[in-house]
């Protein structure tokens, strides 16, 4: 399987799934979610943090996605993460358009990432 494919799948069926349900839910979310959030807003922080990095030195022209996590994303997650429960309704906000923007992109890119495995296996 095509790690791209896999990555778009991973945010289709587990992330943007989990960021909307806490969206949501808000400050019903349970405490477990929170510590979950933060430790994924450190994973987001320290690896695109990195990937960022690598695409600017080699002048990738994707490195507009690793962007977004390091300022948007990532902050965004530890934000909730660490207030928890007194987090104020535009984080929540924000959480869900971001999910609702993962969900679109990864399921357009899933679509498109399958069309071009349909094309590679009729030549």
């Amino acid at each position: 399987m095509d790690a791209y494919f896999l990555v778009a799948a991973i945010h289709v069926v587990l992330l943007a799934p989990f960021l909307l349900w806490v969206g949501f839910n808000r400050a019903a979310t349970p405490d477990w979610a929170y510590s979950l959030l933060f430790g994924f807003g450190l994973l987001v922080m320290v690896y695109h943090g990195y990937k960022t990095i690598i695409r600017m030195s080699a002048s990738s022209p994707a490195v507009w996605l690793n962007i977004i996590h390091v300022l948007i994303v990532g902050p965004l997650l530890l934000w909730i993460g660490y207030h928890q429960k007194a987090t104020e309704r535009p984080a929540y906000d924000m959480l869900l358009i971001t999910a609702f923007g993962a969900l679109g992109f990864h399921l357009y890119r899933m679509i498109i990432l399958s069309q071009t495995f349909v094309k590679i296996k009729e030549i």
